[in-house]
């Protein structure tokens, strides 16, 4: 039987982990290409032959998506598979009608084959969204677990978006650790938080390298820290799964998030306090008729604020996590609620100011909102996140991502810092759950007083 051509259509994450655990080694495919999207500079570079494996010794090209009709015809192209996340159903469906109309076929990989099993139990976290308080959730569960006496080690959806090689398995524990691994802003706003709780937690490429790494530590449980809406690599013992009425009516229309809504044990209703009460009833209605036998749990994600007698009456630049306001999609995030919350006179839109690869996401991304993304994949983009917040004028910057960029570049204004944690509302809350878990895997050590 003659080889399928295939082109493998990503963002820098699924798409390597798909062809990692499917492809690499599978004498019956030939993959010619990565597609890339979403993350910037990412095209043009190449999938190392180091990481390839012995059937691709030149490594494999990664090419615009752009591109995609045109690669189809060269490589004459059997299947594409489409593996990225966080994307609206008429969006795939447009690219499976491009693709077809191409002359190839479309595909989605599931979880019995891109599922790796662990020795460790495993919790797995997700989000119907991106931005939908996953991260904040993986901070409470981390703090659970360790009230409990239990081991956690985390290991996150992938961020690689600089020498391949280098990042094929990383490991976090400590603040340098982020500089020798030379993060991006947007993996030091998901590394950071657990380093500084004192949990290691690796990512990177290989996550069957990673994952048999993360099990020599000492732990008792592994958590799947997730990305984007994407469903876990690793399969889990436990699924929590955060909705957000704030975008109702996404968790059924956005894959893979609706996946991942499909697989939860537990889902987390997350900020319903500042939602409206005929979305929360959408939302509540659409977990019930997908998912009934999951646990429901209420919460929101209450802000601090370092200073907040500096918002007041002042103009303020809002910069919220990138990821969350760009193909998240949400317009107002923690840091721009906070300022208004706060008395901000004026939240100052910053797009008119806005200078080289930051002017490019605005154009990318024109539904954005007042607020600054806090996009910082290369140094460049570092340097004109930098140039944008000078340039722009206001009497206070209010940063409402989960680092002090304040470390990262230099803000020759008044800045405040936003910092957000999930709270539960109600029972079950997550301590109940987790209990409950442990209990069932004989990990509790010492009682927390949660019952």
């Amino acid at each position: 039987m003659s080889k399928k051509n295939v082109i493998i259509i990503g963002a820098a994450g699924r798409d390597f982990h798909n062809f990692n655990v499917y492809f690499r080694d599978n004498e019956n495919y030939n993959v010619v290409a990565f597609t890339a999207a979403q993350i910037p500079d990412i095209d043009g570079k190449i999938y190392p032959k180091e990481l390839a494996g012995k059937l691709y010794p030149q490594g494999i090209p990664i090419r615009a998506e752009e591109e995609l009709t045109d690669l189809i015809s060269k490589h004459k192209v059997h299947e594409c598979v489409f593996s990225y996340s966080d994307v609206s159903y008429n969006q795939v469906m447009n690219l499976a009608a491009i693709i077809n109309a191409a002359g190839a076929d479309f595909r989605l990989m599931g979880l019995d084959a891109t599922m790796l099993k662990s020795t460790k139990p495993v919790i797995a976290t997700g989000a119907v969204r991106t931005g939908g308080g996953k991260s904040e959730a993986s901070r409470r569960i981390v703090d659970v677990l360790k009230a409990h006496g239990v081991k956690v080690v985390a290991i996150r959806h992938p961020m690689p978006y600089g020498d391949l090689v280098k990042q094929a398995v990383q490991r976090f524990a400590t603040i340098e650790d982020l500089k020798k691994h030379e993060c991006t802003i947007e993996e030091m706003e998901e590394y950071e938080p657990h380093v500084v709780r004192n949990t290691i937690i690796y990512s990177g490429i290989d996550y069957e390298a990673i994952l048999r790494e993360a099990e020599k530590e000492d732990c008792d449980v592994i958590l799947w820290d997730g990305g984007n809406n994407d469903f876990p690599f690793i399969k889990p013992d436990l699924m929590i799964t955060m909705v957000d009425p704030q975008r109702a009516g996404h968790e059924l229309s956005y894959y893979p998030g609706e996946t991942t809504l499909r697989i939860a044990d537990v889902v987390v209703f997350n900020k319903i306090e500042s939602a409206d009460l005929k979305d929360l009833q959408l939302v509540r209605d659409n977990v019930a008729k997908v998912v009934p036998h999951a646990t429901v749990i209420d919460a929101c994600s209450p802000t601090f604020v370092d200073k907040p007698e500096l918002i007041r009456g002042k103009k303020v630049l809002v910069i919220e996590e990138g990821p969350t306001v760009t193909h998240g999609e949400i317009k107002f995030s923690y840091g721009s609620i906070t300022a208004q919350k706060y008395g901000a006179a004026e939240l100052v839109d910053p797009r008119p100011y806005a200078v080289g690869k930051i002017k490019e996401t605005f154009e990318h991304y024109p539904q954005l909102g007042p607020v600054l993304p806090s996009m910082g994949y290369s140094i460049q983009q570092i340097k004109d996140l930098e140039a944008t917040i000078e340039n722009t004028p206001c009497d206070l910057v209010v940063i409402g991502t989960p680092i002090d960029i304040n470390r990262i570049i230099k803000i020759n204004k008044p800045t405040v810092k936003i910092g957000y944690e999930l709270q539960e509302i109600g029972k079950p809350d997550l301590c109940d759950v987790l209990c409950d878990f442990l209990k069932g895997k004989n990990l509790v050590k010492k009682d927390c007083g949660c019952k």
